[in-house]
């Protein structure tokens, strides 16, 4: 396998730049910079050269297989993070026999082979590298730490049990067996089909701290959508004018609200328009509306909109500064600003308590796949050993699909997607 170095810290300038050299020549060419590098689990400030060129004083780290983070001999200079330091030494580790540029999330993709990960803690590193909030950091988080891989090898665990006692009584069909493992057997699938269903049931709200929540205000024109959203920015993020019909698209602020990664929807005004581009932004507003997972109604009476609120949509009155009853949002004062953004935290911190451990669609689909095997085989073992066998088969196509979940089988297709979204350093 070739030895492999790249930059693991951010382009650009930086008080300090990571350069991580791993592979079988990784030592080797971490002595020929240095003279001699420190032991395996140690560090010490070295000079680096290239021939008699003095490349850097850098803090050098050495790992030696398999304790490092991709499983192999890894050696890691802490530079200067001067763009010609690292572009010097950069050139010069390409010079080496053997070692080359390291491709995008290759550093990752070396630990999963290695052991050193599997799939679900990779996909979970990539989360907590984009991680912008408090939510999707802690979420990130336990999946690296292996929380969904540790559930998953429970399941397994339990659901091959199962299979061995259904292989028991098969190898045994022509004889008298003494215990009967059918209620043994289906309590396992049970509670297994239990946790995962509910697993799944979670998993949506997941994948909602993961990409993030959507709040789109909605209502006639000239309410003040467009002014509302600029005062949660903090910015003119859209444009507010006195006349009605401009916004003709769906504007995005994404924000965090006390962890929450949450993005605000300003949206064209609901109206019948003879205006064709208008009209294109209506039907946009309408659509992406009914997809957010929560909607803000600009409206002193919702039934003038053709959109109906959901029960925990907002209804707020528009233009507070314009009233004398002291209800409603202003955009303009900022009067009831500070009530909807905690009526919004309160909506959605209603449904990050029923957070799971799964996070993508690929997790969702491969515990759905399992659950339906298990239902099956459950069926299958209730109507006695003459069809053991194929609920025994069913349990195998069970235990494929969480095999699946977490890169254990059939999982070549997935890694090149998986892994271009890393940076180079990863």
């Amino acid at each position: 396998m070739d030895t492999i170095f790249a930059l693991a810290t951010a382009q650009g300038r930086a008080g300090v730049a990571v350069v991580r050299v791993s592979g079988p020549l990784a030592h080797r060419v971490g002595a020929q910079l240095c003279g001699d590098i420190p032991d395996a689990g140690s560090f010490a400030v070295r000079a680096v050269r290239a021939d008699s060129e003095l490349l850097d004083r850098a803090l050098v780290l050495t790992f030696a297989a398999p304790h490092s983070f991709t499983g192999e001999d890894v050696i890691e200079f802490h530079l200067h993070g001067s763009i010609a330091i690292i572009q010097r030494v950069l050139t010069v580790l390409g010079q080496f026999d053997g070692a080359r540029l390291a491709e995008p999330g290759e550093f990752t993709r070396r630990a999963l082979e290695n052991g050193k990960m599997d799939l679900a803690q990779v996909e979970g590193l990539a989360d907590l590298i984009d991680a912008e909030t408090e939510f999707q950091r802690a979420q990130a988080m336990q999946t690296v730490e292996g929380a969904l891989s540790k559930v998953v090898e429970d399941w397994r665990r339990r659901l091959i049990h199962a299979a061995s006692l259904l292989e028991v009584t098969i190898d045994f069909a022509d004889e008298d067996v003494p215990v009967d493992v059918a209620p043994e057997v289906s309590d396992l699938l049970a509670d297994v089909i239990a946790q995962a269903s509910d697993e799944v049931s979670r998993s949506y709200v997941s994948e909602r701290v993961r990409v993030g929540f959507e709040v789109a205000i909605v209502g006639l024109p000239n309410v003040g959508k467009s002014t509302l959203l600029n005062a949660l920015a903090g910015r003119d993020a859209a444009i507010t004018s006195e006349f009605a019909g401009t916004t003709r698209d769906v504007i995005e602020v994404r924000m965090d609200l006390d962890g929450l990664p949450v993005t605000f929807l300003d949206t064209a005004g609901l109206r019948d328009s003879d205006d064709h581009v208008e009209s294109i932004g209506i039907k946009r507003a309408i659509s992406r509306a009914k997809k957010a997972d929560l909607r803000v109604f600009l409206t002193d009476d919702a039934s003038e909109l053709p959109l109906e609120p959901l029960p925990q949509d907002l209804v707020i009155a528009p233009k507070a500064d314009l009233r004398t009853d002291g209800t409603g949002v202003s955009g303009v004062t900022g009067a009831g600003l500070t009530d909807l953004v905690q009526a919004v935290k309160a909506v959605f911190s209603g449904m990050v308590a029923h957070v799971g451990l799964t996070s993508r669609a690929r997790h969702r689909t491969s515990l759905q796949s399992a659950v339906e095997a298990l239902e099956q085989a459950s069926l299958l073992v209730k109507q006695g050993p003459e069809v053991y066998d194929l609920a025994a088969e069913e349990l195998r196509t069970a235990i494929r699909s969480l095999e699946f979940l977490v890169g254990r089988i059939d999982v070549e297709n997935l890694l090149d997607e998986i892994f271009s979204s890393f940076c180079l350093g990863k």
